[in-house]
């Protein structure tokens, strides 16, 4: 197989997850169910796990393919100036979006809470005030200020981004439909429960 067939295929694994656990939350939460009797775990923490492990995913296959790609480096120097600050440029912008989501949303929220019965507010104030899904295209303006910062003019700078583009904005189509949730008291159905799929 192709480096970019290995890196499309492990990359895809976190948005079909995500989507499974969206569109499907009451057979994610039986999943879960069945694993706490070995191990005291709930829906909102499963999913916060699995961002974790999502996230080690994902940095490694960029590792790899900056690795294979640099032929043995990873950080090919020396990098023109203007490009690096270019790519550190996005990185933050990206961040500053992911952070505001934590920070107005919380876990619960971030964790897909309102699909498992949790009572999670709408946000109406920045970052959603701007963007439908700024945790979406905080992750994937990070992801391009890497390989700005990284690789680019390579030949292959863009191909992981523009597929992990490709990736979120499916997330996003495919998660536009509320879908079934698991009631609980007092929830709020309304939520704009963004993707865990941040950096």
């Amino acid at each position: 197989m192709t480096p970019f067939v290995l890196a499309a295929m492990a990359l895809s694994l976190e948005r079909l997850c995500y989507i499974w656990v969206w569109r499907r939350p009451e057979v994610f939460r039986a999943r879960i169910a069945r694993l706490s009797r070995v191990v005291a775990i709930d829906p909102v923490t499963a999913v916060r796990l699995l961002f974790y492990a999502f996230k080690v995913l994902q940095f490694t296959v960029f590792v790899a393919w900056l690795y294979v790609f640099g032929h043995g480096e990873i950080w090919t120097a020396p990098r023109p100036s203007g490009v690096v600050a270019s790519g550190v440029a996005l990185i933050i912008a990206g961040q500053i979006l992911n952070v505001a989501v934590f920070l107005r949303l919380g876990s619960v929220g971030v964790f897909y809470g309102s699909r498992f019965g949790h009572d999670v507010p709408w946000v109406d104030a920045f970052p959603f005030s701007w963007l439908k899904h700024p945790q979406y295209l905080g992750t994937v303006l990070s992801i391009w200020g890497l390989f700005v910062a990284v690789r680019f003019p390579a030949p292959d700078w863009y191909v992981l981004p523009l597929l992990e583009t490709a990736y979120y904005a499916l997330g996003a189509r495919l998660e536009q439909d509320p879908g079934p949730r698991i009631s609980g008291p007092g929830t709020d159905f309304g939520l704009r429960t963004p993707d865990p799929g941040t950096s």
